[in-house]
């Protein structure tokens, strides 16, 4: 009973280390990367659709993304949404695409993404303590219950701990990727 109990919270788990991994990739590092523009929204025949629905995100250097929107009428309000969301980053029209020119990172910005990045890893990690605190109380609440037996409620904090030091683990590899991505 306890492996259910700790199977149905690691699809929490795997939601915190996937919104953690969304929330790293967006962040601008000074290589053109198209998660940084993928999911803006951008207004088209009265809808808001993110970029990735409208055109195709390539990155033809280190320092360049190119959206090329699958219809020129996207042209106008792709390019409108990028200078709105991207106030950073430099965008110029290209024929039937948009080139964005990525500049190198200052100092400052880097110890602010720094931050940021620190807070992203503080956050996934307490949804995943949380997490497992609501497992444990589960786990012990059965076995008051008489459903599960002693010698199994501590099997079930190891096995429990186990999955924590996975996720977290993970995180922190996603992390230490980004981070020295930051400082490279």
């Amino acid at each position: 009973m306890y492996i259910e109990i700790i199977k149905a919270k690691e699809s929490e788990f795997e939601k915190a280390l996937d919104f953690a991994q969304k929330k790293v990739a967006s962040f601008r590092t000074g290589r053109a990367n198209a998660a940084l523009v993928e999911d803006i929204k951008v207004e088209c025949y009265g809808d808001m659709l993110p970029i990735k629905q409208l055109a195709a995100i390539s990155s033809p250097s280190g320092k360049q993304l190119m959206v090329q929107p699958w219809d020129r009428s996207y042209l106008e309000p792709i390019e409108k949404a990028l200078s709105r969301e991207m106030s950073g980053l430099s965008t110029r029209m290209e024929g039937a695409s948009i080139v964005i020119t990525i500049p190198p990172m200052s100092e400052e910005f880097r110890k602010e993404l720094s931050r940021s990045l620190a807070q992203v890893e503080n956050g996934a990690k307490e949804t995943i303590r949380k997490y497992r605190d609501e497992a444990w109380s589960e786990i012990q609440a059965k076995t008051r219950e008489g459903l599960i037996r002693e010698d199994d409620k501590f099997k079930a904090k190891d096995k429990l701990q186990e999955a924590i030091d996975k996720y977290n683990k993970k995180i922190d590899e996603i992390i230490s990727r980004k981070r020295a991505e930051i400082e490279g």
